[in-house]
């Protein structure tokens, strides 16, 4: 039964760590882990009742609320003989065996977080108890109820602390221990109408009555304790606890549990029912109980810790393992993430994502439209046509074609092209530029080292400065070249004119011939300059983009590299909780393992 119980006690500390470091699917594992949560109203004998299960005195005791923040309490069975010891969870390793302290600490700690006020907290204080006087158990002690605030309280606190207990007590795998004084009419008890509120059909809830030893002469509970009066699924328990005579005195709580056995045993009115009275029935009961609801529970449980295993691991694959400290470790980092960014980037430019279309808009549409409003037509206007072939004869005319005014009507047309064709540089550049930017963003292992995007983002972009000067120089040795040289046969044809000289039919025939040239040629530089650039530019950036930085990569010493994985503060904060919460998942999973179910 230990592993059992002592697996719900790892699993509340797991989930208490866990509330630490941010979890989806802690609020269900919270949910789904069986508890014993006691309730019951001020002075009902709810401490005296946990303290007669422990066998110790050691909750904090005074008028008014006293329990203020819940206590999560697990009882460990040790063998006789071995050292009694209680241990808080947030001390750990500090084991206390004076219980006085134990009292003084959860008082000290319930202090420092309401700020020594009388107001409550909802954060939870987890105590282990390991001793030979107990079964392995693990319950909530929870604020007593109350119907009026005293003085020093805020107005509020009746419904605060009804608030506090049904966020327990609503989960389905709580199991209620409700508990109301015997000398108490059962149909006003606090605990008894809230276990009704939540548990309608009375199948998670325990009843018990304390101070039987206190009610009228002459009177018992037997119709209560019987399940006549007021029915549950599971069985009432009768208490009786210690004076306040004995706890001023100090009565041994082992003593006491002696006391309780022979008051049920000599009682004219429960000794026929004695085996199943007093806080050590009880005890037992309860662990028998619990182990049986976490049994059912376990595949539940196991799935959601899966689940949050998977969740926290996939968060940490998203999120990077921690960086190597040795030099060669860092160096294939940085090539595997600048891997990641090529592979990116090319994505974008094969359309695998968006961005390469966008260059292919450039040479199917722009270009053609640029080239379509060059105004071929002001340059081979009749007046400027005969000016330029009028120039070109200078003292001594042509005798049979404007060879010369031919070459200038050409040349001029085409430098026209210039600007179309360095327009389209321009443009595939930025897009280049906004890709590179796209991939830096893109590329989810970069996320978590501002230093090396920034590093290569430059890189690239000074590579793609590089390749747009040469794709400016290509593109305009294109233009050149079509207007440095005009092919024979056009000249050839030229000379079978039959047009009569310096007339306006003669300069119009002219101009005619030319803009049939520059068509021709047209047609040619649409389809030769988006070649050009994808060569000079695209294709580089996609085979070549960071050589230079690789270059500079291997002339870095071990801080210039360390420089360039320097993470983002926040990211490694996420990285770091998360392998927390994953290293306390796991450790829950093999809990779970480690438990044999057939005990």
């Amino acid at each position: 039964m230990e592993g059992l119980i002592g697996l719900v006690s790892t699993l509340h500390k797991s989930c208490t760590k866990l509330g630490d470091f941010g979890s989806d699917p802690l609020p269900s594992l919270w949910d789904s882990l069986p508890s014993i949560v006691a309730i019951g109203g001020q002075s009902s004998g709810k401490s005296s009742v946990l303290e007669s299960i422990v066998g110790r005195d050691f909750l904090p005791r005074g008028s008014g609320i006293v329990t203020r923040r819940p206590l999560l309490l697990q009882l460990h069975n040790i063998d006789s003989g071995e050292e009694e010891y209680a241990e808080f969870l947030h001390l750990p390793k500090q084991r206390f065996t004076d219980y006085s302290m134990v009292r003084k600490e959860i008082q000290d700690e319930t202090d420092k977080i309401t700020s020594n006020s009388r107001q409550i907290s909802s954060v939870p204080i987890q105590l282990s108890i390991h001793s030979p006087n107990v079964v392995n158990l693990a319950m909530i002690d929870l604020p007593g109820l109350t119907k009026v605030a005293v003085e020093g309280q805020p107005e509020t606190i009746a419904q605060d602390i009804e608030k506090l207990v049904r966020s327990y007590v609503e989960k389905p795998n709580c199991i209620i221990l409700a508990i109301t004084p015997a000398n108490q009419d059962i149909a006003t008890s606090d605990a008894i109408r809230l276990a009704r509120e939540v548990d309608p059909a009375a199948e998670r809830t325990f009843g018990v009555l304390t101070k039987l030893d206190l009610m009228d002469k002459g009177t018992n509970a037997l119709e209560v304790l019987e399940g006549k009066s007021f029915r549950l699924q599971r069985p009432w328990v009768g208490t009786v606890n210690r004076s306040q005579a004995d706890i001023n005195t100090n009565v041994d709580m082992l003593a006491a549990r002696k006391r309780e056995r022979e008051f049920f045993a000599t009682s004219p009115d429960y000794a026929h029912i004695a085996s199943k009275m007093g806080s050590e029935y009880l005890a037992k009961l309860l662990s028998r109980d619990l182990e049986n609801v976490i049994k059912a529970r376990i595949p539940g449980i196991a799935s959601l810790i899966k689940k949050g295993i998977d969740e926290a691991e996939s968060e940490v694959d998203q999120l990077g393992r921690p960086v190597a400290v040795d030099a060669g470790a860092q160096l294939y980092t940085i090539l595997e993430l600048c891997r990641a960014f090529d592979q990116t980037f090319a994505e974008h430019l094969e359309g695998g994502r968006s961005g390469g279309d966008r260059i292919y808009e450039v040479f199917g549409t722009m270009l053609p439209k640029a080239v379509k409003k060059i105004p071929f037509e002001r340059h081979l206007c009749l007046q400027n046509v005969k000016k330029v072939v009028s120039q070109a004869d200078g003292y001594q005319p042509h005798l049979i074609a404007p060879e010369e005014g031919y070459r200038r009507l050409i040349e001029g047309a085409l430098n026209c092209f210039k600007d179309p064709a360095l327009a389209s540089v321009e443009t595939v550049h930025r897009i280049l530029i906004e890709l590179v930017r796209k991939a830096i963003v893109g590329t989810q292992e970069l996320r978590r080292f501002p230093t090396l995007q920034y590093e290569i983002a430059s890189a690239a972009n000074a590579a793609l400065m590089r390749f747009r000067e040469e794709s400016k120089k290509t593109t305009l040795r294109l233009v050149e070249m079509e207007s440095s040289y005009i092919t024979p046969d056009f000249f050839r044809k030229l000379s079978a004119t039959n047009v009569v000289p310096y007339t306006e039919a003669y300069y119009l025939k002219i101009s005619s011939n030319v803009a049939s040239y520059v068509n021709m040629v047209s047609e040619s530089l649409k389809n030769s300059i988006p070649k050009a650039v994808v060569y000079c530019q695209v294709r580089q950036a996609k085979q070549s983009l960071l050589n230079q930085f690789y270059l500079q990569l291997g002339k870095k010493e071990g801080k210039q590299l360390a420089r360039l994985l320097d993470e983002d503060f926040e990211l490694m904060e996420r990285r770091e909780k998360c392998l927390k919460r994953l290293e306390l998942y796991r450790a829950a999973r093999d809990d779970i393992d480690s438990v044999s179910w057939t005990e």
